[in-house]
């Protein structure tokens, strides 16, 4: 038996358990319902590196436990993924790596701007106004249901030249101590919902909620044509710790690496439309150019 084939069995094994367990309905846990103005969609809560709970802002729920390498982030601010990172490795048989992206397209002097949490009605379309005022492509990471709910925002999105990324259907930064099968769920139902929301256009990434990883859910994506995504810089914008904080935040810890990753879901995020205002046109002084994340 080949690694890929031992590694293919595992998974159905692991998804025929679930359904045995489920009454044949592979289930998505939920952590709650969205009543904020963002619309209907799962709870969203962070995990700090000390293990207590920060909650989104207007979002109930969360757990104490820590979740996925360095909970919400490493203490540089990235997604702590370390060993599960470096040179990509061979593509699989989709001609996707596995690997978790920290690198651009472009490379040299570049940044790719990453969103998260999303597509909100309310915050969604003044972040894609600022991204088209200065002329930058970004990257957005979407909850599923969310796509669902707001299938004309999505198509904005790409309509506008932006990126899609499979953010999971609960946004569960516990995921990598599930079931294989509940962590296929989490990755393809949510990429379904994306893309169909889009009208078909294609997800080419996942980011793990909170850095998630596991070698499980990273095959999965790559071997469905969705590149796993880390990030180097937490501005930990959905906090609104302040637009000046979020605006320091990126220029400190740009020497980690070059995908920065903000947030449009999940509350207020007037301080993230303010603080990518300044930001935008402060990389561009600084000689940065904008690049989408590595494939």
């Amino acid at each position: 038996m080949t690694p890929l084939a031992a590694h293919t069995r595992r998974i159905v094994m692991a998804a025929a358990t679930a359904v045995v367990l489920t009454g044949g309905v592979a289930a998505a846990v939920f952590l709650g319902s969205d009543t904020s103005a963002d619309g209907p969609g799962p709870a969203l809560a962070h995990t700090s590196t000390t293990g207590k709970s920060d909650n989104k802002p207007g979002r109930p729920g969360g757990s104490a436990e820590p979740s996925g390498p360095g909970g919400d982030s490493a203490p540089d601010g990235s997604d702590g993924s370390g060993d599960s990172t470096g040179p990509a490795a061979p593509p699989g048989a989709s001609g996707i790596s596995e690997t978790i992206d920290h690198a651009t397209e472009s490379g040299g002097k570049s940044v790719s701007i990453t969103i998260d949490d999303g597509p909100s009605p309310v915050w969604t379309p003044k972040i894609l106004a600022v991204l088209k005022q200065y002329d930058v492509k970004a990257t957005f990471c979407m909850i599923g249901p969310q796509a669902k709910a707001n299938p004309g925002i999505v198509k904005q999105v790409v309509a506008a030249g932006h990126r899609l990324c499979d953010h999971t259907v609960s946004h569960d930064e516990a995921m990598n101590k599930k079931p294989v099968a509940y962590q296929s769920s989490e990755v393809l139902d949510a990429q379904k919902m994306i893309e169909d929301a889009a009208d078909g256009a294609k997800v080419q990434y996942f980011r793990a909620p909170g850095g998630a990883f596991t070698p499980d859910n990273r095959h999965i994506a790559a071997g469905h044509g969705m590149r796993p995504l880390g990030w180097n810089v937490d501005t930990k914008d959905w906090k609104k710790p302040g637009t000046a904080t979020i605006v320091n935040t990126v220029k400190q810890q740009l020497k980690n690496g070059p995908i920065v990753l903000f947030h449009d879901g999940g509350g207020d995020r007037a301080q993230t439309v303010a603080a990518l205002k300044e930001l935008l046109p402060w990389l561009a002084q600084q000689g940065y150019t904008f690049s989408f994340p590595a494939i």
